[in-house]
């Protein structure tokens, strides 16, 4: 199994090295701030998720422990990251697939990140994270994370002018209409935090 954890860190690595590079690129090529394109980067939640995937399979694979090695390979902290990148993959799908038909390099980095990552860490999750730690009270903590996210996008949305999800541009659909849209993604996380921890406990270890 440490061999298939290293092919889905290397994979989740490519991804966002790929998708770093053409924000790089196309800011250079326009004459933009570089340091504005990193802090673009790490804009959008597909990215920040996908980095946490890769940062708990790079720690799966760290002998030497630590803090954080911890803390990202704690069961609750594993699989409320798994809830997350499933949620990146269906609202991508869902939602956003439709509008582009990206080539070359923009593809292999859509898909690596959309469709690959999901399906390789919920293999790991499935796999590898212990099973019977869960309990209902880690939802109120995994959903923390979209909605800070949620809140950020917003605010950098108002400063510039520019959001990173059409499904929340404020400036086209106005904010009740962005608010039933995230209401929406929000019922669909819980959802699938909901079939995580019911998996957990079915996948648990029976006593002896």
């Amino acid at each position: 199994m440490k061999r298939y954890v290293a092919a889905a860190a290397l994979a989740g690595w490519i991804g966002l090295v790929i998708q770093q590079y053409l924000i790089f690129y196309s800011r250079w090529q326009a004459g933009a701030s570089l340091l504005g394109g990193l802090i673009n980067f790490f804009s959008f939640f597909t990215v920040l998720t996908n980095t946490l995937v890769v940062v708990v399979l790079s720690y799966a694979l760290v002998t030497r422990e630590s803090a954080a090695k911890r803390f990202f390979l704690a069961p609750p902290v594993s699989s409320g990251i798994a809830t997350s990148i499933v949620v990146v993959s269906l609202a991508y799908n869902l939602l956003l697939r439709h509008l582009w038909s990206p080539t070359g390099f923009q593809f292999i980095a859509d898909e690596l990140l959309h469709d690959v990552m999901p399906v390789l860490f919920v293999v790991y999750w499935w796999r590898c994270v212990p099973k019977g730690t869960l309990r209902l009270k880690h939802l109120g903590a995994w959903v923390i994370y979209p909605l800070v996210y949620f809140a950020y996008a917003l605010l950098r949305g108002h400063l510039l002018g520019q959001y990173q999800y059409p499904f929340i541009d404020v400036d086209t659909l106005g904010y009740p209409q962005v608010f039933v849209n995230a209401g929406g993604i929000l019922a669909g996380f819980i959802v699938i935090a909901l079939a995580v921890v019911g998996l957990d406990k079915f996948l648990k270890p029976p006593r002896n």
